[in-house]
């Protein structure tokens, strides 16, 4: 009971004068009030979950930069399209870095290199350009052609099969299975057999939903680390399966590129794979190659980066289209106008060039991206010097996060924020389109913007387009009878259908 007391007393006794010189800090955004170790009293009443909810009831009080406390420590929100691109355009360098590490990171010594929390600097430049021109880069995007043509014969058979054995079909399972063959196939250079494909599913999505259990791990880590015992044992195992599972993977490919030089085999350039892009990085700030820790964090990140959010847009576009048929019947007549109808056709699927010429496929999607963000937040950002915005001080170091589903559902941007409308993103003169990227003027961000815009973007819009393209030409997408299309929104690691999408499929041909 005697350390018990001292350690606590200590704690205590730290934030209580931790908070009092925050008194005497720059003028910070407005917000509620806070107590030393709790944070915002608010939290008393509601859990961190509710946050969203939270910062939207707020939002009408303190306008839309507010200064939340959390556990011990303070976070600075952007709910203003404005303020975000005075934010992350118009002073980038200074917003562009990262927090430190969390503790979780910290308490198993080996925080791991990822492109999305490593810090501005030499590595991050390092690691984001590895990605962008050997992977992402559009003539690289466009030799996985066959890739996605043999992920949407896997994807499609398995609807066909699903719609004869069932009389509605739940599609979130099948859209996950897909893009998880796609990106395993970019990532490690293969087709992988069903059995590893549901391997690297079980610890990937084991580990996304896990990270909410341990999100109480974060607000008050030197405590945590004796209430939270068993809890950070579980983070370990939980990480040491990712391990188990990914490394084999990883080292086989490596091999097989050693083994095709030893050999003097021309390498196929047409399946060049995210892991042949790692083997030779040299880490300039630490002077080193990287490990498979390293390697483990980087192709976990692309998985789960191209899997999870991909599949739940593809589900929440589609969820839309079954519940609008109207909107289901224009798109279909424009594909067809464009290719041609699927009865008699010689073609068996869309080409990714045939997108090009459909509009409101485009439009579409973009306004799923609106209306159902895959992410309702960006990943948090840290200031790196003193700086004003709207009449406030955001202090050096400062962690700042930007809301999201908030601006694309803002009235004062979008008429009728809540409908479903693609045809507010159509062109209404020859070559116009909208600027995803929020260089111009951040109407939504849904990827993100300025120098940590995520950088599959191209890539997502690619996979979207081209998938749903091909679902509408293939199949009718019907509402099942009796049971209305649910909009209603669940946060995992992703903001996902509370109810997954189940439809009537009926193939056209």
């Amino acid at each position: 009971m005697e350390v018990w007391f001292v350690i606590v007393v200590s704690l205590c006794i730290s934030a209580l004068v931790s908070s009092f010189f925050n008194l005497f800090k720059k003028n910070l955004p407005p917000g509620p009030s806070s107590l030393p170790l709790i944070g915002n009293l608010i939290w008393l009443r509601h859990p961190i979950s509710e946050l969203e909810f939270i910062l939207r009831r707020l939002k009408t009080r303190y306008g839309p930069l507010m200064t939340m406390t959390i556990g011990s420590r303070k976070l600075i929100f952007v709910g203003s399209h404005s303020l975000a691109h005075r934010a992350l355009i118009q002073h980038g360098s200074i917003f562009s870095d990262r927090p430190s590490p969390s503790a979780t990171s910290k308490v198993l010594k080996r925080p791991r290199i990822v492109i999305n929390t490593t810090p501005y600097g030499p590595t991050w430049r390092l690691l984001r350009r590895n990605l962008t021109h050997e992977i992402l880069h559009p003539a690289r995007v466009k030799s996985y052609s066959r890739s996605r043509q043999w992920v949407l014969s896997v994807l499609t058979s398995r609807l066909v099969d699903a719609s004869k054995s069932e009389s509605c079909v739940t599609l979130i399972g099948h859209f996950q299975y897909a893009m998880f063959c796609l990106l395993a196939l970019m990532c490690f250079g293969e087709k992988l057999n069903e059995t590893q494909i549901k391997e690297i599913e079980s610890s990937q999505r084991g580990f996304l939903l896990s990270l909410r259990r341990f999100e109480v791990l974060h607000l008050w880590p030197r405590l945590g680390k004796i209430l939270f015992r068993n809890r950070w044992k579980e983070l370990l195992q939980v990480r040491l399966e990712e391990e188990r599972v990914l490394i084999p993977l990883i080292r086989s490919r490596i091999q097989a590129k050693q083994q095709r030089i030893c050999n003097h085999q021309e390498d196929d350039e047409a399946v060049r794979a995210y892991v042949d892009t790692l083997v030779d990085l040299q880490l300039p700030q630490e002077n080193r190659k990287l490990a498979d820790s390293d390697m483990v964090g980087l192709c976990s990140e692309f998985l789960n980066a191209g899997t999870d959010t991909t599949s739940t847009a593809l589900q929440w576009i589609m969820a839309n289209l079954v519940k609008y048929p109207h909107i289901q019947a224009k798109l279909y007549e424009e594909i067809v106008s464009a290719v041609g109808s699927p009865k008699g056709s010689q073609r068996e699927m869309i080409e990714e060039e045939d997108a090009q010429k459909i509009p409101y496929l485009k439009a579409v999607v973009l306004e799923a991206l609106r209306r159902h963000p895959p992410a309702h937040f960006l990943l948090p950002h840290r200031v790196t010097e003193d700086i004003e915005l709207d009449g406030y001080v955001i202090p050096r170091e400062a962690t700042v996060n930007f809301m999201v589903a908030d601006m694309g559902l803002d009235p004062k941007v979008w008429e009728d924020p809540m409908e479903f409308n693609p045809e507010r993103f159509l062109p209404t003169s020859p070559g116009e389109a909208f600027d995803i990227t929020g260089s111009r003027e951040i109407k939504m961000m849904p990827f993100g913007a300025g120098r940590r815009i995520c950088p599959g973007l191209t890539l997502a819009l690619v996979h979207l387009e081209y998938f749903v393209a091909n679902l509408i030409w293939n199949f009718e997408w019907i509402p099942v009878e009796g049971d209305e299309v649910d909009l209603t929104e669940k946060q995992e690691f992703t903001t996902v259908m509370k109810n997954p999408l189940r439809a009537r499929i009926t193939p056209r041909i």
